[in-house]
């Protein structure tokens, strides 16, 4: 005789997996309750990419003007007002938030509120200010992911990715350790917002090795070329606060510091909320990293208990999240075993200017295919003959010889999440350099290049 659950469903997280994988099960069917501790939307709507997003719009406005003049048009004097721009965006973060929710209640899925820590395997208990224990079929785990920060003195001065959004001014000199995404994207903003900004990273190169080493080496020079401070091959030991309220950072085995600094944030990683839920105790294996260990179907060690998004081992990136999800729903409650196809997962970084990638870089392409051929062009947009920017666009492709399939194609430059969105659809249909070459250019634009390079700039044989 099965045993009598409260709910068929239960998802721990209200991000965007979690309503995802919760709205689509009580579509299905299934009894569904969800909960969420701070704010339903999760990371990305609430202190990710969607305020984000908006502060980057918002700092691209400076660079309009200074472009403006070498098109002819006077600029009279301007200013920006952070907290006017904060209001508004908070506003729309809390629209956001209460359609989520909204959403959810629509499909009639039972909303909570509080931490959830597991029981036993289909137990769970909410700590809503009553202790209340749950009993559900199957338990989602999408708890997202958070910033990490070093263990050194002082690091309670700094703030992370969470704070940043919730800043009461705007600081006039602001550190930013770390050479990641996160780190690059905010370095961008704060720039273009005329804060001073200085980039500390450990090392030389700029993101990660999963970027494309073109990629890495063209950001770079672009983000020096706008003036922006990088202080290479430093690692902070302790930071200080000054009886003014300014922050001193100390660098490890060097006699250099910078003294007087309004904010230093951390950007140095994130790491997955598992450690709070008692998974351990009811037998959820981790990985190295402490995410949790899923199969192609997001389910854990555990037959009942299911994961998705960051916590999970997987790619951390939303809309990977939304896709596992629907993902879990249809295999649970669709009768339908579904996975993720996680091969050509298309992603940006929202630097200035702007960074879009899919499929294999370089590095990774060398080491599954024989011979490959490179086809890479720097050039100057349009746009900068009049504006004089210094500004250069990169594009790139990955051909593998033998079939002529793109493996991979790459892009800085203005739209560049844009364009790789679209040439993400051509890759997952399995498109050959001739199917580039063999498309009509649209003339003048920037992507026409991704169709108009004919002579590979290195060959691997």
């Amino acid at each position: 005789m099965e045993q009598d659950f409260d709910v068929d469903f239960f998802v721990i997280g209200g991000g965007s997996g979690g309503v995802r994988a919760a709205r689509i099960a009580s579509q299905l069917g299934a009894r569904v309750a969800i909960a969420e501790e701070f704010q339903y939307g999760g990371t990305c709507v609430v202190r990710g990419c969607v305020p984000k997003k908006l502060m980057v719009y918002a700092s691209h406005f400076s660079e309009f003007f200074e472009d403006a003049k070498g098109f002819g048009w006077s600029v009279g004097d301007r200013s920006f007002s952070w907290k006017s721009f904060i209001e508004g965006k908070n506003e729309e973060i809390a629209r956001l938030s209460s359609v989520y929710e909204k959403n959810l209640l629509n499909a009639n899925v039972r909303v909570l509120r509080g931490h959830v820590t597991f029981i036993d395997a289909h137990t769970i208990e909410i700590n809503d200010g009553q202790h209340a224990r749950i009993t559900a079929k199957y338990i989602l785990v999408a708890t997202g992911g958070r910033p990490a920060l070093p263990s050194i003195d002082g690091v309670e001065y700094a703030i992370s990715s969470n704070e940043v959004f919730h800043l009461k001014e705007q600081p006039k000199h602001i550190v930013i350790v770390g050479a990641g995404y996160i780190a690059l994207e905010f370095a961008g903003i704060f720039h273009g917002l005329g804060t001073k900004v200085t980039v500390v990273h450990r090392g030389q190169e700029l993101l990660g090795a999963g970027f494309d080493s073109s990629l890495r080496a063209h950001i770079k020079e672009e983000l020096i070329k706008k003036n922006i401070q990088f202080e290479f091959s430093c690692e902070v030991e302790r930071i200080e606060k000054n009886s003014s309220g300014t922050l001193n950072v100390y660098f490890k085995d060097q006699q250099q510091a910078l003294f007087g600094v309004d904010q230093v944030m951390f950007a140095t990683g994130r790491s997955p909320n598992a450690d709070h839920l008692n998974l351990s105790s009811v037998g959820v294996r981790f990985a190295k990293n402490g995410s949790i260990e899923v199969d192609e179907y997001g389910k854990t060690s555990v037959d009942s208990i299911y994961a998705v998004g960051d916590v999970s081992s997987r790619v951390a990136l939303t809309p990977v999240a939304i896709r596992e999800g629907n993902a879990v729903a249809q295999t649970l409650f669709g009768g339908t075993p579904t996975s993720v196809d996680l091969s050509l997962v298309p992603s940006a970084v929202f630097t200035q200017p702007a960074i879009g990638t899919v499929g294999l870089n370089e590095a990774q392409a060398l080491s599954k295919y024989k011979n490959i051929d490179i086809y890479e062009s720097h050039f100057k947009p349009l746009k900068h003959v009049l504006s004089g920017r210094a500004e250069r666009v990169l594009v790139k492709l990955i051909v593998d010889v033998e079939t002529q399939k793109v493996l991979g194609a790459h892009m800085i430059g203005d739209d560049a999440p844009e364009i790789i969105q679209i040439i993400a659809i051509a890759l997952r249909m399995g498109a050959t350099k001739q199917d580039f070459d063999s498309t009509i250019a649209l003339h003048p634009t920037v992507a026409e290049e991704f169709v108009t390079m004919k002579s590979a700039v290195r060959k691997t044989l």
